[in-house]
């Protein structure tokens, strides 16, 4: 493998910082180019002075002289603003680059690292929620692989390499269940910020830990599967299995599984996003096949996690209805962390702003972006935000 220099795009966030740590590993193989933040920028700028990137980039403007005084005796190049991460995006001075932006947010500089023929370690699944069709669409225009690094996205594509033009059954997801499994309504209703975060396999931010314990995670992950690997609806399936060793299936039209498993351990799929097509040899932890020594499965309960179903009707329907779905549920867990609704009412803003909105079956970007902003002031309204 020649070195490879990547562009992180949301490195101060649990995804890019786990990924700093597989270039810190492996310096022979990786370089941090570039590094971007929203606004945590203390740890943006220890990152930089770590990492020595040829770019930094924080989202939030009024950062910009912090950031830059902290680097001055640097040769870091600043920039600040969402229009920067997309120009920086669109530069030819990285290899790689590590779509960790959390949200809508990703889309745009993720979409032009796409149209610059740049490869993306595609972390941010809303930018294929949202606009699947445009994205991959743009990706086979221009000839650029998106290799997934949300462990079941990874572990599907895992799955199909070396199987070519063989045909594909179904897909099936798994689920860990988050910390509120086998709970019911009235248990819910008492759900606190604090007891939501604490999910009981995985190390991860805070939307995404809301997001699995109401497991509309999962049900965005049906929609980014549908477009990663041109799926069907009817193909894709999710199943519980709270071990979450067996991280997704395929199933093939022989009848014949193939599963990816390991440690939930989200450097796995990182650093095969980083090295693929190769692997490369790693510290991480290994499975032993007798702790635990059973694995379970079961259905998703629907009718108390009603999220999940709501994302398969977004599924099912197409259109800008994901693009409705996505946004209801950023602003609904939003105000969840603030306390401004609770867990179960995060539900009803969603099935309200999907009601809402108009119906778009064939949008373009441009009506993507209103429809975006159109459904997050609904959803404010109901959250009185």
């Amino acid at each position: 493998m020649q070195k490879r220099r990547i562009a992180i795009f949301g490195s101060t966030g649990s995804i890019g910082k786990q990924t700093l740590e597989i270039i810190e590993e492996n310096p022979e193989l990786f370089c941090a180019e570039i590094l971007t933040a929203s606004t945590n920028v203390d740890l943006l700028i220890e990152q930089a002075l770590k990492f020595d990137p040829n770019i930094v980039v924080i989202a939030d403007e009024s950062q910009f002289s912090t950031v830059q005084t902290a680097l001055m005796q640097t040769n870091i190049k600043v920039f600040a603003g969402d229009q920067a991460l997309v120009d920086v995006a669109g530069m030819d001075s990285y290899d790689l680059m590590i779509a960790g932006i959390v949200g809508f947010a990703g889309l745009k500089p993720t979409l032009k690292a796409i149209e610059s023929g740049k490869p993306v370690g595609l972390a941010n699944k809303e930018t294929l929620v949202v606009a699947g069709d445009i994205v991959m669409r743009t990706a086979a225009e221009n000839r650029v692989p998106i290799i997934p690094v949300d462990s079941e996205h990874s572990a599907i594509f895992q799955c199909l390499v070396g199987e070519g033009r063989n045909k594909i059954d179904r897909v099936i997801l798994t689920a860990s269940g988050g910390p509120f499994l086998g709970r019911k309504p009235n248990y819910l209703v008492n759900v606190k910020r604090e007891h939501a975060l604490q999910h009981p396999n995985w190390q991860m931010g805070a939307k995404i830990s809301i997001d699995s314990a109401t497991l509309m995670n999962k049900g965005l992950e049906m929609i980014e599967a549908k477009w990663l690997f041109n799926l069907a609806p009817q193909q894709i399936h999710v199943i519980v299995h709270p071990e979450s060793i067996i991280h997704s299936m395929v199933e093939f039209e022989d009848g014949s599984i193939k599963a990816q498993m390991g440690l939930p351990n989200m450097k796995v799929p990182i650093q095969y996003a980083l090295s693929f097509p190769h692997r490369i040899a790693s510290k991480f932890p290994r499975y032993d096949f007798l702790k635990p020594d059973a694995l379970h499965f079961e259905k998703p309960d629907l009718k108390t996690f009603r999220n999940l179903a709501l994302a398969s009707e977004a599924l099912n329907k197409g259109g800008n209805l994901p693009c409705i779905l996505n946004a209801a549920n950023e602003l609904a867990v939003y105000a969840f962390l603030h306390n401004r609704i609770g867990f179960l009412e995060m539900t009803d803003v969603i099935e309200k702003t999907m009601a809402k909105i108009s119906f778009i079956e064939r949008p373009s970007l441009e009506d993507y972006f209103e429809t975006d902003g159109e459904a997050r002031n609904f959803a404010a309204t109901l959250v009185n935000m």
